[in-house]
């Protein structure tokens, strides 16, 4: 099964939870959990910089012959 890059994904689960924070269905709800929208937030913000950094290209030095 081909899976979209990681990153994607993150950027996607991002985007998806800013959309139900927007929701008035969501606004509405009267409920105090231990997690919250923003700890969702958070873990999917360091997720995605842990991500880019394991991305950038590794910087190889040439020496001339």
């Amino acid at each position: 099964m081909d899976l979209p890059p990681l990153l994607l994904l993150v950027e996607s689960a991002q985007y998806l939870i800013s959309q139900i924070e927007k929701h008035p269905d969501y606004q509405a709800l009267v409920y105090q959990p231990d997690l919250t929208i923003g700890d969702a937030r958070t873990a999917l913000s360091y997720l995605k910089c842990e991500l880019e950094n394991n991305q950038q290209p590794a910087i190889v030095s040439q020496s001339a012959d």
